[in-house]
């Protein structure tokens, strides 16, 4: 490991329990910086209405500062009763269709968070899956803390174990199989992060507003990616928030993120275009393999910055 990020490590990777709640509303209400917390939701009513929940009762009422000033649940395009659960809980809910709809959307999870800065104001953002179980408040309280108290800190992930039902440890299988290895080989100042790709991470809109967006599952390398490359090593940060439990995909489904984590550190490397952006998978069928082939994300959206809605909305 380069002694610049086992320096980075001493000084950048702390625990929620670092800054207590009451440390992190007195910073807040010095400074009056506002705070937007995401929940991107696809087919997930079984969890998103407790998280909301769970926001609501301990970040947002009976504090003398909320520390969650906006809490909005972007569904794009749910079969089930996402919208209805989150809302019922406590949320504002946005369709991903109603926010910008000048331009079509595309499926994907990084779409969903790009045009969540559209439909959110917070001077801090904090993205949160909304697919997970056992949700505690320091999924965002902690993330969120090192950015209210630590003016140098511009990207915040959280890190946490990862269990792959009763095995401890075993889950985050993309992160050990195809990101890590691509960080630490070619971006090896990031070699640190131990939850690379999670879900959960807090940024100053004054950064994300700068960055382009892959679509889809490649979001969280690109942006980790292109954060070091604008601010430093030393603007990011880690945060310890304890056990993250959700639910797991399935070995192919696994397979077309893996491909999309790994066109997107491609596009980084050479900023060129890939051959075939293309996947094929295989299914036992009657009389066989029969084999599946599936587009791999290629589309990133601009940095925010540069759409004339967004710009609009700062100048008024």
């Amino acid at each position: 490991m380069l002694e610049e990020v086992e320096r980075w490590l001493a000084d950048r990777s702390w625990s929620a329990a670092d800054r207590p709640l009451d440390q992190l509303l007195d910073r807040k209400r010095a400074t009056g910086t506002t705070v937007s917390v995401v929940l991107p939701a696809l087919d997930e009513e079984p969890t998103v209405g407790t998280i909301v929940e769970v926001i609501r009762r301990e970040l947002i009422e009976g504090l003398p500062v909320p520390l969650v000033d906006e809490l909005v649940v972007i569904d794009s395009g749910s079969s089930d009763r996402t919208a209805e659960v989150a809302a019922k809980a406590g949320a504002r809910v946005v369709h991903r269709d109603d926010i910008l709809p000048r331009i079509p959307a595309l499926p994907g999870k990084g779409e969903v968070l790009w045009r969540s800065l559209l439909a959110t104001s917070g001077d801090i953002v904090c993205f949160v899956d909304a697919d997970l179980r056992d949700f505690s408040a320091t999924f965002v309280s902690g993330i969120v803390g090192p950015l209210l108290t630590e003016p140098d800190v511009q990207f915040v992930k959280a890190m946490y174990d990862r269990p792959l039902g009763d095995a401890p440890g075993q889950g985050g299988r993309v992160t050990e199989l195809v990101a890590r290895p691509l960080l630490n080989l070619h971006w090896p100042q990031l070699a640190g992060f131990v939850q690379p790709l999670g879900g959960e991470y807090a940024v100053r809109r004054s950064l994300l507003e700068r960055l382009p967006f892959p679509v889809g599952y490649g979001v969280e390398l690109g942006l980790l990616v292109d954060a070091l490359h604008t601010v430093g090593l030393d603007a990011l940060a880690q945060v310890d928030v304890g056990v993250r439990v959700h639910r797991h995909q399935d070995g192919q489904a696994l397979g077309r993120m893996a491909a999309a984590i790994y066109r997107t550190a491609l596009v980084r490397l050479s900023r060129g275009h890939l051959v075939r952006p293309e996947l094929t998978q295989f299914e036992r069928g009657p009389e066989g393999f029969v084999p599946h082939t599936h587009l791999v994300d290629t589309e990133e959206r601009p940095p925010m910055l540069g759409v004339k809605e967004y710009a609009l909305r700062r100048v008024a």
